[in-house]
């Protein structure tokens, strides 16, 4: 499930944009010690979070010895919550045009699977 949601402008590198993340997370999440990242938030993203988000990113990269497609660690948690969200024919494409806007269609998308999620081990 989505913690926080940020959506920013196309101009602005990913990198940036997660700092824009872990300073909404501040103070929310007080557990949250370990963040897996892909290889484009490498760098000094990495000593940033461990002293403003007092937590550890640690990067799953993927191999360049292996040949085709291969499932890596944590990384299709991130791919199937997309997966998830391009159910939603609001979030199939980009109709929005005030990030504020975005942001809030994703987390009722969140919200309703949550929902269906509790209602299903209930029985009537």
């Amino acid at each position: 499930m989505i913690l926080t949601v940020v959506v920013h402008e196309a101009n602005i590198q990913d990198r940036d944009g997660a700092k824009l993340v872990f300073q909404r997370l501040k103070g929310l999440f007080t557990r949250l010690v370990l963040i897996w990242a892909d290889g484009g938030y490498a760098g000094q993203l990495i000593e940033w979070t461990q002293t403003f988000a007092q937590g550890t990113l640690q990067i799953v990269k993927r191999c360049d010895d292996l040949a085709g497609f291969h499932v890596l660690p944590r990384r299709w948690v991130v791919e199937r919550t997309f997966g998830w969200l391009g159910r939603y024919r609001r979030l199939s494409k980009d109709y929005e045009q005030l990030p504020a806007s975005s942001e809030t269609f994703i987390l009722m998308a969140m919200i309703n699977l949550m929902s269906r999620r509790l209602a299903a081990g209930k029985t009537p």
